[in-house]
């Protein structure tokens, strides 16, 4: 019984330091986000409060003319909030491209208060994963050795504090798959709209609300830098958040030359024809680039599982008459 007693607490003795050092980690990574608001604050201050601040103005017109984009209280969200403790209340400013805030918005999350469930996500799920297990462990798995028992607590604390980054990284991913598929033909409504005599900001506006029903997320993007000009931030700064919220080369590309074209005075509607052209140009590229790799994807599973079928198929009755030939010749 003391034995038992002790394998137990052994066992126990490794999830309590787990979770100790979890928090601790926990709490480094909230000071040292505190202190670097703290500085960021500061440089502005010195700076004069000169700073890049999307979302700030004209938020409440925002809420109200974006379809889509009013916060909505979900309750898992709201559960992991309060698990990981009162959420703060955090200025909309566009932060730097390393903040996680930047993170969310390239992954079209546009609460403020989703980084309390993410974190809250983050110290939940290693917890529930681990104190799952142990229950399994001691009405179960009684006879698990303390070694595998270690070894798969370490593999579920990782896995679940790692969760949540993946989900973010997978729908970022697929965010931009979804941005880079709405550019070709946002930009050919674009050289339209610009040919027929419309302004820059009235055709971004306009084909934001064209392609509302089949690219949401593009569209949405439009309307916000549609938003941060009528609310005076200049155009050269309001496309350049463009692109730090949808992160895709491409959208750099374009916004790199609106600005010229705004800067030097030269013709949009002739810039916009060149880089559709190079864009479509760049899409055949890539699409021959995946073909070109088909081949190469395909040569494994040929060789695991088309090839021994058909070998099989033909020289399966060749050998079946070889090998009764043999049995009858002996």
């Amino acid at each position: 019984m003391t034995g038992f007693l002790s394998q137990d607490l052994i066992t126990l003795i490794f999830p309590i330091f787990f979770l100790f050092f979890f928090i601790v980690c926990i709490g480094v990574i909230f000071i040292s986000q505190r202190r670097k608001k703290t500085r960021a604050l500061v440089q502005k201050i010195k700076d004069g409060g000169v700073a890049d601040a999307s979302f700030r103005d004209g938020s409440q017109t925002r809420k109200r003319a974006l379809p889509g984009t009013a916060e909505q209280k979900n309750p898992m969200a709201a559960f992991f909030s309060f698990f990981s403790g009162k959420a703060r209340k955090k200025d909309t400013e566009l932060p730097d491209p390393s903040d996680m805030r930047l993170k969310f918005l390239r992954a079209g999350i546009q609460s403020k208060n989703f980084g309390a469930a993410f974190f809250g996500a983050k110290l939940f799920l290693p917890v529930f994963f681990v104190c799952v297990f142990l229950i399994l462990k001691f009405s179960v798995y009684i006879s698990m050795s303390n070694i595998n028992v270690i070894l798969i607590l370490v593999f579920l604390g990782l896995f679940g504090f790692y969760l949540p980054d993946i989900w973010l990284k997978q729908k970022t991913d697929k965010r931009k798959i979804a941005l880079f598929k709405a550019l070709p033909d946002a930009l050919d409504l674009l050289v339209v709209c610009v040919e027929a005599g419309m302004g820059l900001d009235a055709a971004l506006l306009k084909v934001g609300q064209e392609i509302e029903d089949t690219y949401p997320e593009l569209a949405r993007e439009f309307a916000y830098l549609n938003l941060e000009i009528r609310a005076g931030k200049q155009r050269a700064e309001a496309l350049k958040n463009l692109y730090l919220r949808t992160g895709i080369d491409e959208m750099n590309s374009l916004v790199t030359l609106l600005i010229q074209t705004d800067k030097f005075g030269t013709s949009v509607s002739k810039a916009l024809q060149v880089f559709s052209e190079s864009f479509r140009t760049k899409r055949f590229q890539m699409a021959e680039e995946l073909a070109a790799k088909l081949p190469v994807k395909i040569l494994l599973p040929l060789l695991i599982f088309i090839f021994p079928a058909l070998f099989i198929i033909i020289m399966g009755p060749a050998g079946i008459t070889i090998y009764k030939a043999v049995i009858k010749g002996f």
